[in-house]
């Protein structure tokens, strides 16, 4: 059966309704998931083999049955585990039915169909008696709930109706309990993502100065933690203001509250400084003793950076750090004293007020904060500008009309599609008192009209360009569909900024993104090639083969071949009607892995300027990639097997067939290997 399904175009703008398969989105769920890395992570599943047998060898010792409930089982791995060790009957809980399908006959594969039962339903919805899905509550509790904030997934409600309804008191639980730490720092850089910075502009009258408005000053930012790698920000990005501290732990094997709470920690700072930034991770104990334990520390491969509101730290001058949590959140605020001294017990969880963080997500924040970046833009629109131009600004809450008028533009109009980013540019303007200097127009690029321009003809078309909409780099081409959509209302060698944009590409080897699409086969020494092929015939479908975009800069890789252009966009001259087709072959020089292709965009400013969505600089000698952190980079995985414990090698070509299509604005793709595994390099 086929449903049609609608769809916002993000390059052309248009609203598009597409045939698909009726398990479509399940489709696109099992493609974009994660299970391949987790059932890669060794470390991980060791440890929770190592706390299963732990806990089944504690409930036999008592002389009881071990009966486990495996809440969240996936691939039904833990299950399995736990009936290896000894369990006597598992309970294992998968509310997404693809996946409970698919565990289901890893479960039976493996020969376990007589001691597992898999219960397609949320763990919430099980029922325990003669006639429920358990005939009585167990007394080992599995699960693995956790996102990098701890509790963002819903561990906690979760943890609550087990303990209520599903398992037995004082049961034993794997893991065991969860300790949440968190260490205070001082960033330029983490701050950039949450506030935005003075911009200083020189011209002909003298330095301006673009200031945010008191709103977004004041505003506590966006309400979720910033989830990245922060082993990947160099150490010199941040000055350690305190010690780590433990905020708070939570014991899976007791009755758990998901009730909104606080746990604050008094400690003294290092150093003095500027307070702006906590740095929060966490660690999980499999066993009561603390001996097999999952630490995120060490590398700060999985922290989270909770912006607070700058305040100034003292070296020596106690305060205290306080952590609140709700059923799904964790935040923090820095006080004198702790919040059951002054009353502030359970402050109710931080939300943007000022629209910015509505609108502009911690990239571009950053982005904005650039001022390198700036600077180009303001170097290019010298070039550009004249006394008498009139610009018409195309980009999502972008600053350059505020330049361009700087830099002494007659009149400048922006166009703002949607009425957050209008109210929030106002706002902007109102602060640097231009709110009568620029003309904002709420509507859609197609429908602009003469009056809305007062009679004038556009000399200088300008854009970063950058729409919230975009996912993938080139979805900002919809710049040039607004382009062709204003032809009319361009006068005579009028200019436009950026001239042009290209599509670039490099072949990478991952140090562990490869893992996402990696097929396991055997993990721990159970047969999961059904996810393997589950997995696979999900990318079968159309959007699934397509590249996915990545932050690569949290994710380190070589290159093996030099960066190649491979498609060129005129800004110059209205999108075409003919597809844009290029293909050709990619030299490999250097040895390694070839996991997969990364693309970006280039924004040409003018002639002698370019933005660089993707590489910043070229290689280093051994290949390693310095990506721009602003942005994030599209990557194609490779169709092919590979096995990481082979000796490296390195293929000798990449062949490729890259096509734009101007009616749907897609960018159709196909990379193929030859001599995929050639470990003779």
């Amino acid at each position: 059966m086929k449903v049609f399904c609608g769809r916002a175009n993000p390059t052309t703008g248009s609203v598009e309704w597409l045939e698909e398969d009726e398990h479509y989105d399940y489709h696109q769920e099992i493609a974009r998931s994660s299970y391949a890395d987790m059932l890669h992570d060794k470390d991980r599943n060791m440890k929770y083999y190592q706390g299963i047998r732990a806990a089944v060898s504690r409930v036999k010792d008592r002389g009881q049955k071990a009966l486990v409930l495996d809440i969240g089982t996936g691939t039904g791995l833990l299950s399995m585990m736990a009936v290896t060790a000894g369990a006597d009957f598992c309970y294992a809980i998968e509310v997404f039915k693809p996946m409970a399908d698919a565990a289901v006959k890893i479960v039976e594969k493996n020969g376990f169909s007589d001691k597992i039962k898999v219960i397609n339903k949320h763990s919430t919805e099980v029922t325990v008696g003669p006639d429920g899905d358990m005939p009585c509550r167990a007394n080992i509790l599995i699960t693995e709930l956790f996102d990098t904030e701890l509790i963002g997934e819903g561990a906690l409600p979760s943890y609550e109706h087990a303990h209520r309804h599903l398992v037995q008191a004082n049961c034993e639980a794997v893991p065991h309990r969860a300790t949440v730490y968190a260490q205070l720092v001082e960033s330029r850089r983490m701050w950039s993502w949450n506030k935005l910075f003075p911009i200083r502009v020189q011209t002909s009258r003298g330095e301006r100065v673009i200031i945010p408005p008191l709103e977004l000053e004041r505003c506590p930012g966006a309400p979720s933690v910033c989830d990245i790698q922060l082993n990947q920000v160099s150490p010199a990005d941040f000055t350690i203001l305190s010690n780590v501290l433990p905020m708070f732990s939570v014991d899976f094997s007791k009755q758990v509250s998901s009730s909104a709470a606080c746990h604050s920690r008094q400690f003294e700072p290092l150093v003095s400084g500027r307070a702006q930034v906590v740095l929060s991770w966490w660690d999980i104990e499999m066993d009561p003793e603390g001996k097999i334990k999952c630490t995120m520390a060490p590398s700060w491969a999985h922290s989270d950076p909770e912006e607070l509101q700058e305040e100034p730290v003292v070296q020596g001058l106690a305060l205290c750090l306080v952590a609140y949590h709700d059923d799904y959140c964790v935040w923090y605020s820095l006080q004198k004293t702790s919040p059951e001294k002054n009353g502030r017990a359970h402050p109710v969880r931080p939300v943007c007020d000022c629209q910015a963080h509505l609108l502009w997500n911690r990239p571009r924040f950053g982005e904005i904060n650039d001022r390198n970046r700036t600077d180009q833009y303001i170097q290019a629109l010298r070039t550009v500008l004249k006394p008498d131009s009139v610009c018409l600004c195309v980009s999502d809450g972008s600053l350059l009309s505020m330049l361009a008028y700087h830099l002494g533009v007659e009149q400048v109009f922006t166009i703002e599609n949607s009425a957050a980013s209008h109210r929030l540019m106002k706002k902007i303007f109102k602060a640097n008192h231009l709110e009568d200097k620029i003309n904002i127009i709420e509507k859609r690029p197609e429908l602009l009209t003469p009056a809305d321009l007062e009679g004038k003809k556009v000399s200088l078309l300008l854009g970063e360009p950058f729409f919230t909409t975009s996912l993938l780099p080139w979805h900002n081409l919809y710049f040039w569909y607004v382009r062709t959509a204003v032809d009319q209302h361009l006068g005579p060698g009028a200019v436009v900024m950026p001239q042009a944009a290209s599509l670039h590409v490099v072949v990478v080897e991952f140090r562990d993104l490869w893992r996402i699409r990696s097929p396991c086969g055997d993990c721990e020494g159970f047969d999961v090639h059904i996810m393997d092929d589950m997995i696979k015939r999900a990318l079968d479908f159309r959007e699934s083969k397509e590249a996915e975009p990545h932050p690569l800069w949290e994710y380190p890789c070589r290159s093996l071949s030099e960066p190649q252009q491979i498609l060129t966009f005129d800004f110059r001259q209205p999108v075409p009607l003919q597809p844009i087709h290029a293909e050709g072959t990619i030299e490999l020089r250097r040895c390694g892995r070839s996991h997969g292709a990364v693309l970006w965009m280039e924004y040409h400013l003018t002639a002698d300027s370019t933005v660089s969505t993707g590489l910043l600089k070229p290689a280093e000698d051994e290949g390693d990639c310095c990506w721009n952190p602003h942005c994030k980079q599209a990557v194609y995985f490779f169709n092919t097997t590979l096995d990481p414990r082979a000796p490296p090698g390195s293929s000798q070509t990449v062949t490729y067939t890259v096509e734009f299509h101007p009616h749907t604005g897609d960018i159709t793709m196909d990379f193929t290997l030859s001599d995929a595994l050639d470990s003779g390099c």
